[in-house]
């Protein structure tokens, strides 16, 4: 996730102070990692030096003076950008744990062992799997959505150990050639 960029998505509604920042973020897309005001903090200087926000406002307080910030229109030029431009698929065509499957054929290891241990610790994580369809069924469409995405991601990995394992003498023949 751009954190800029969300962050200057958020300041289309209008200016903020960090605080209020960081609170619009966390509602809406910090559910399990929220910000820290350090990274707000940082992020909006990069912005404001980057020219795509500027100082609103400063408003003297009890503590640290409070700026508020707002977005230019090179910031929305910028955001549109971000917006409109695809993500690319995440392919795991360098997974880590392939190349763990690949060098233990290659040096006579057992890789259905390492497939094992590996199904273990995704099994290990279905606990999380309950958390995380719990929260589906009981949490909004956003929560409904980004569940679903790691759920799936969890039961590709999965269908992929099954298919590795199942293939391995294949894979140990091709390997070995």
């Amino acid at each position: 996730m751009s954190i800029s960029h969300t962050l200057l998505g958020l300041l289309e509604a209008g200016p903020r102070h960090g605080y209020d920042l960081k609170r619009a973020f966390d509602e809406t897309f910090g559910h399990d990692r929220p910000l820290h005001y350090g990274q707000v903090y940082s992020t909006m200087s990069r912005l404001l030096k980057n020219g795509l926000v500027e100082v609103d406002g400063i408003e003297a307080g009890g503590g640290p003076e409070r700026k508020r910030y707002a977005i230019t229109e090179a910031g929305i030029t910028d955001v549109e950008q971000w917006l409109a431009t695809p993500q690319k698929p995440e392919e795991y065509l360098q997974s880590a744990l392939y190349t763990k499957v690949v060098l233990a054929l290659l040096t006579h290891r057992d890789a259905a062992d390492i497939l094992d241990t590996q199904r273990s610790e995704h099994l290990r994580s279905m606990r999380s799997m309950r958390i995380l369809t719990d929260r589906k069924r009981k949490g909004d469409l956003a929560d409904q959505l980004i569940c679903d995405h790691a759920l799936f991601h969890l039961e590709a990995d999965l269908r992929w150990l099954e298919l590795t394992a199942a293939r391995l003498d294949k894979l140990r023949e091709a390997v070995a050639r």
